[in-house]
C-alpha cells in the first residue's frame, strides 16, 4: 500500500506519469496507473523510449501463426477431399 501511495504522490507532485504492475504469488494482481494516461499511452512511450516495439513484434509472430494454420486447413481440406473421392487427380 505505501509503493502505491507513493507512486500516486509522484504522480501528484512532480508530474509524472506512474504505472506499477504487481503480480503475487497467489497470482493476484495489484496495479497503480497516473489517472492522465492509459496503460496503452504507458506501453506505447515505454517501446519509444527503449526503442522496442513490442506490439508490432506480437502481430508479425500471431500472422506467422496464422500462415501456418491456413497451411494445415488447406492439407486437411485437401486431404478430406482426397479421401471422398472429389479430387482424385491429387493423389
Amino acid at each position: 500500500n505505501g509503493l502505491f501511495k507513493k507512486a500516486h504522490e509522484l504522480t501528484v507532485l512532480c508530474d509524472a506519469k506512474v504505472s506499477i504492475l504487481m503480480i503475487s504469488s497467489t497470482q493476484k494482481l495489484h496495479e497503480y496507473i497516473s489517472p492522465s494516461i492509459t496503460t496503452k499511452q504507458m506501453f506505447d512511450q515505454y517501446q519509444k523510449a527503449v526503442g522496442v516495439d513490442v506490439w508490432n513484434t506480437h502481430y508479425e509472430r500471431m500472422q506467422e501463426h496464422l500462415k501456418k494454420l491456413k497451411d494445415v486447413n488447406r492439407n486437411l481440406r485437401t486431404e478430406i477431399r482426397q479421401r471422398i473421392g472429389e479430387s482424385l487427380n491429387d493423389l
